[in-house]
């Protein structure tokens, strides 16, 4: 298969739903068969000490964990920097309605003598006392997907595709981004579409933002691919942000849905601009408890998107008893800011319980700050969030993102910023 069939074919999977994968024989929906498991101690550091205080958490314990994602879940993000530059290329300061600015960027980021381009669309409140929180999110379908304006530009990934791909009718998945309504409630959002910067198939690589980094970068089992860059990406994203006027630095959030919400939490985890971290549905190698064996596993993760994660993570395919971490080291990351982690009812692949679980087993280390996690290890009912500094949620629906989700969202970040 060429490359711009397997482009086609990643569109179509992402418009099913994977709805295939969901189906699969290996996946356990059952509660009472979930294995006994033990999770690592999140404040039990490599030498046996336990962590008491926030300052021996930040000092010990916390590089260590985020040293063993990095080697054996989302890859080595290099240190290396490469040039980015940034093109305003239309603005519409009349945008919905007049409430809004609207503004098209266009990054290039250049390294050993490619380049690559993306599009950031970026819509910030007109009616603003100062600087604005601002929401950072990818979208799966193109900018052009989020809503109907015509003055929307398309990407070059976009522009690569055949004229009858579902991906590029305009506002296809404009149910998932209430622009107007964030706006209304004093938030900014900038959105760019996740293949501008690592196309999602197995041979996107060459053609993705690691290809403009030393090739020491992509080699070897601990290396980054398709998430580590795309989290990468939302750092660069943050860096345009907060030189903005009307921007707040200090009130960046980054939210992410579905494999973006893994994304989302990796960028958070190793960005600290990120003072609100947000996860939608994100399930295995997101927020789900790996070893509780529900819904998707590890095996299955790898084998259908061995360009997501380093090669290291595949060893433990069916092993999920063996790894040295789990998903709630990824979200102690996030400490002592704020967490918000959200499921669906009917989204049993990503594992409800297991995304929430894994949040309540974070809260001890947002404790050593003085700070409230989640309190018990019972699940909320639906549409009952629990807003402390972790916050959690589980809705009536699929896998999606929903304009309930996106409410909470502001809620909590309205608590958060006060």
């Amino acid at each position: 298969m060429n490359i711009s069939a397997k482009m086609t074919f990643t569109a179509l999977l992402l418009c099913a739903g994977m709805a295939w994968g969901q189906n699969s024989k290996k996946a356990n929906y059952d509660e009472s068969k979930v294995p006994s498991y033990t999770l690592p101690d999140v404040l039990r550091c490599n030498d046996g000490r336990t962590v008491t205080t926030a300052r021996q958490w930040e000092r010990q314990r916390r590089p260590e964990v985020l040293d063993l994602l990095s080697q054996e879940e989302y890859g080595i993000t290099p240190r290396q920097k490469i040039k980015v530059s940034h093109q305003v290329l239309y603005e519409n300061k009349q945008a919905l309605g007049g409430k809004a600015t609207m503004q098209q960027v266009q990054f290039t980021f250049s390294g050993q003598g490619k380049s690559v381009r993306a599009l950031l669309l970026v819509y910030f409140p007109n009616q603003r006392k100062g600087r604005v929180p601002v929401f950072i999110h990818y979208n799966f379908r193109g900018n052009h997907s989020t809503c109907m304006d015509e003055d929307i530009l398309m990407s070059d990934w976009f522009k690569s595709l055949p004229p009858d791909n579902p991906t590029l009718p305009r506002g296809n998945q404009m149910s998932r981004y209430n622009f107007d309504r964030m706006i209304e409630r004093g938030y900014a959002t900038a959105t760019m579409c996740y293949q501008d910067i690592f196309p999602d198939h197995a041979e996107g690589g060459p053609k993705s933002v690691t290809a403009l980094f030393h090739p020491k970068h992509n080699q070897g089992p601990h290396r980054w691919q398709a998430i580590g860059a795309w989290a990468w990406g939302y750092s660069r994203i943050a860096d345009w942000v907060e030189r903005q006027p009307w921007a707040d630095r200090r009130q960046l959030i980054v939210m992410g849905h579905s494999r973006l919400g893994k994304t989302a939490l990796w960028a958070g985890a190793q960005d600290k601009r990120f003072s609100v971290v947000i996860s939608n549905n994100s399930g295995c190698g997101g927020a789900a408890l790996s070893k509780r064996e529900f819904g998707e596993r590890v095996y299955q993760i790898n084998k259908t998107f061995p360009h997501w994660f380093c090669p290291s993570f595949a060893q433990y395919g069916w092993k999920e008893q063996t790894l040295p971490f789990d998903q709630h080291e990824l979200l102690a990351l996030v400490a002592p800011r704020h967490l918000y982690v959200a499921s669906a009812e009917k989204d049993n692949w990503a594992d409800q319980r297991g995304e929430f679980l894994a949040a309540y087993h974070a809260s001890p280390v947002w404790r050593l700050y003085g700070l409230e996690g989640l309190p018990s290890s019972a699940m909320p009912g639906l549409h009952q969030p629990i807003m402390n500094h972790v916050g959690y949620h589980i809705r009536a629906g699929i896998h999606d993102v929903t304009n309930y989700d996106w409410e909470r969202y502001m809620d909590f970040c309205d608590k958060a910023f006060g």
